[in-house]
């Protein structure tokens, strides 16, 4: 299996762990849905709905596949995705934080780009 496949079996396989971990807690109403789009290397975990009058639209998570690294462009956890991932097997090398800015990922211990 190349790497690629790899990374998405991975990153599903961490997101619906995320998903499952997440519905746990009560969320009043609230969907936490999840957008995979295996074939374009996307995958989203979102809360969606209402709260009383306000609506709710949210990325919790988002990741791509990008130059054969997974990029993190949104994480709204405490943990962080990105040691799920590196538990599951991805090289610190293989992941970039996009949410940092690419003047600050070389201070982080994972790939600048």
């Amino acid at each position: 299996m190349d790497k690629l496949n790899s990374y998405r079996e991975v990153i599903v396989s961490c997101l619906t762990e995320w998903e499952a971990y997440i519905r746990r807690a009560s969320h009043n109403g609230i969907e936490i849905q999840h957008v995979f789009d295996e074939a374009n290397g996307q995958f989203m975990l979102l809360y969606v709905g209402w709260d009383g009058n306000r609506r709710v639209h949210k990325t919790i998570l988002h990741l791509r596949l990008r130059d054969n690294k997974i990029w993190i462009e949104e994480d709204d956890t405490e943990e962080g995705i990105a040691m799920a991932l590196v538990r599951a097997g991805v090289p610190r090398q293989d992941i970039v934080l996009g949410f940092h800015s690419p003047t600050k990922r070389h201070l982080t211990e994972f790939a600048s780009a």
